[in-house]
């Protein structure tokens, strides 16, 4: 088996890979695409097919994909001291031989998608759209939500997820930003990348009405709408349920340090 750098005289037999299965594929075709300066990804070749893949983005986010001996020999080439990581399930245990967990010990992620025509929007609570001058209350209302996964979001990065193309939306309760959500779209899908409710405001389906209305822009526009969620949040996953999301895939996510 073959280790090379992706290089444009290999995107051929890249982009032949990817089409076959783009939300697996999602980030790969999304960061090589619109993030090259940043990104570098990792062929495992055996006789010119494409056997696996590994995507490093700003040194630090790592995807792996692909049979378990081209994922075995593909993590051989990761030497980054500190990672967060996504992979199939079944590969899980060559990144905890070589990563230490740092967040909760590692997650079970599931992949859900939604295909036009599937949609049930459920817009109860009515949503202001976000802009630049938004971003320190975006910033802070995700830190609340979620301050072990979210506790170093910060202004400047919610402002240029925005210049990137980001849309954002929310719900505003007695002028207070309780809910936010955000998606961005390309090509091939809408990803919803943010649902953040405070915890003081759960279960009221503000999240129900955020992610309804993501859905209904990335519709308008595209046929395929993605979301992850973690699979211990059976809460996230009934409101994306409801608004007729259903499961893909479930990967291995951790945020990790070398052992």
């Amino acid at each position: 088996m073959k280790i090379v750098h992706l290089e444009p005289a290999l995107e051929p037999i890249f982009w032949e890979h990817v089409n076959q299965d783009v939300p697996h594929y999602y980030f790969f075709a999304f960061d090589w695409k619109y993030n090259r300066e940043k990104t570098e990804i990792f062929l495992a070749l055996e006789e010119g097919r494409i056997e696996g893949m590994m995507l490093i983005y700003d040194r630090s986010i790592v995807q792996l994909r692909g049979s378990s001996r081209a994922a075995r020999v593909l993590s051989e080439r990761l030497d980054l001291e500190k990672v967060e990581l996504q992979s199939p399930e079944e590969h899980k245990s060559l990144a905890l031989r070589k990563y230490k967990p740092t967040l909760r010990q590692g997650q079970e992620l599931m992949l859900m998608l939604l295909h036009k025509g599937e949609e049930t929007l459920h817009t109860r609570h009515s949503t202001d759209d976000l802009d630049a001058s938004d971003a320190e209350e975006i910033a802070a209302a995700m830190r609340d939500a979620d301050p072990e996964y979210w506790g170093e979001v910060n202004t400047q990065r919610i402002a240029e997820g925005m210049k990137r193309g980001s849309e954002l939306v929310g719900i505003r309760i007695n002028h207070q930003l309780v809910s936010v959500g955000s998606t961005r779209l390309t090509e091939w899908a809408g990803l919803i990348g943010v649902v953040a409710t405070h915890e003081d405001h759960r279960n009221r389906g503000y999240a129900t009405s955020i992610v309804s209305e993501l859905v209904k822009r990335i519709l308008k526009k595209q046929s395929l709408a993605m979301i992850y969620v973690l699979a211990d949040n059976p809460s996230a996953i009934r409101a994306y349920t409801k608004v007729g999301f259903k499961p893909y895939k479930t990967y291995f996510f951790m945020r990790g340090e070398r052992r």
